[in-house]
């Protein structure tokens, strides 16, 4: 007897043919595998949060908004210490009054120094919402609403121009270091944050002064935008008014020669 004999009842052996798949059995598991790929890749992005929210940018407002008051109070910190040294150096220095009042000169040409006088105050605002074009002027896109950095830039501009002993942005007095800086509708001026309305205020003869911004070609394209689509302009006139002195850092990160 064969030991290769087939066994009774059962059928006779024979190649086994792999189980075929059909072209809709794929694309089904093809699309519950992408299904649960973006079902973690959800989950794992929103970690149980609305995903629709942008919460980074609103960390990020809320971080600098801190650091603008941390920047806000170490400037008045900086201030008294300024004011501490002031009057031990002044209790005997050694110095003549010639040499004096040349030192007071030169503090209140670089800023540093409080001045009074007569000025100007500029006001310098977004259009108000829902603002449409006056008739005759086309429709307004979203960056003809808004208050933009060569703005303010402009206004300091045609002040100095002007004649100006001094500026002050906001609560800031400007120096020869100053930078006058947008972010979005923001200001960021030497650490700190504003939101319009913006005021400029200088120190200076007024007549000059507001020839200077009449005079401006950039103040002179920012007062169409002004009649078409209602920008934000006031100039206030003052008999008397006060600056202080910048209280800020004065250190230079870079320099170079001027050509």
């Amino acid at each position: 007897m064969s030991n290769s004999a087939d066994t009774p009842g059962e059928p006779p052996a024979g190649p086994v043919r792999a189980p075929r798949w059909r072209p809709v059995r794929l694309l089904t598991l093809a699309v519950f595998a992408l299904a649960g790929l973006l079902f973690v890749t959800s989950f794992n992005t929103a970690r149980g949060t609305d995903i629709r929210t942008d919460a980074s940018l609103l960390r990020l407002s809320d971080l600098i908004e801190e650091r603008s008051h941390k920047n806000a109070g170490l400037d008045e910190t900086t201030a008294a210490l300024r004011g501490e040294v002031d009057s031990l150096a002044a209790r005997d220095d050694g110095s003549t009054d010639a040499e004096d009042r040349r030192l007071a000169a030169l503090e209140t040409a670089a800023g540093t120094a409080e001045i009074s006088g007569s000025g100007l105050t500029i006001t310098l605002d977004d259009a108000p919402p829902g603002a449409h074009a006056a008739p005759g002027y086309p429709e307004p896109q979203a960056n003809d609403l808004v208050i933009h950095q060569q703005d303010l830039q402009a206004v300091v501009n045609a002040l100095w121009a002007g004649g100006a002993e001094g500026i002050r942005v906001m609560d800031q007095r400007l120096i020869s270091t100053s930078a006058v800086r947008c972010v979005g509708n923001t200001l960021i001026l030497q650490g700190r944050v504003y939101s319009p309305p913006y005021k400029i205020t200088a120190v200076g003869d007024r007549k000059a002064l507001e020839k200077a911004l009449t005079a401006s070609p950039a103040l002179q394209n920012y007062q169409l935008y002004v009649k078409a689509y209602g920008l934000g302009w006031k100039v206030d006139e003052h008999k008397g008014v006060t600056l202080p002195g910048y209280t800020g850092t004065v250190d230079l990160n870079q320099a170079r020669p001027a050509a």
